[in-house]
């Protein structure tokens, strides 16, 4: 997925994968997943998706900024 947000590109085919976050069982409609990304210019972002009842029920791309990713990841691995 590709996304333009305030004049940056946030790709995920181009971008490596930091750490991804599974909840839910595969099939659940309320399951999602949360996948950090790192841009080749160093630009954090999250892509997201998940069931019908998740709160992703469409794929989405968020920005997160760098002073962020700590407390995401902390969030995240506990």
């Amino acid at each position: 997925m590709k996304a333009v947000i305030r004049k940056k590109e946030y790709d995920t085919q181009t971008a490596s994968v930091e750490y991804k976050a599974t909840h839910g069982a595969f099939g659940e409609s309320t399951g999602y997943e949360e996948t950090l990304y790192l841009t080749p210019d160093g630009n954090y972002f999250v892509y997201a998706y998940g069931g019908a009842d998740s709160p992703y029920p469409e794929e989405t791309i968020q920005p997160l900024a760098k002073t962020k990713v700590k407390a995401w990841l902390a969030e995240h691995q506990a």
